[in-house]
């Protein structure tokens, strides 16, 4: 249950903020094992959905 409500959680962040939910799940799964174990807060802040600097297959078109 803990899992399914981070999913839609993130699903729906990504739809508010005008992300494709799909772009943006296969951008954090590409991400974030990049990180190591112990991502600083400096390391995940470009990871949000709100970041400028997401990829355009993020983005909804």
């Amino acid at each position: 249950a803990d899992a399914s409500a981070l999913c839609f959680s993130v699903i729906e962040t990504a739809k508010r903020n005008g992300l494709d939910p799909f772009g943006y799940l296969l951008f954090l799964l590409q991400e974030l094992p990049k990180l190591g174990e112990s991502p600083t807060e400096e390391q995940l802040i470009p990871l949000l959905p709100w970041a400028e600097s997401l990829p355009e297959y993020c983005k909804l078109k």
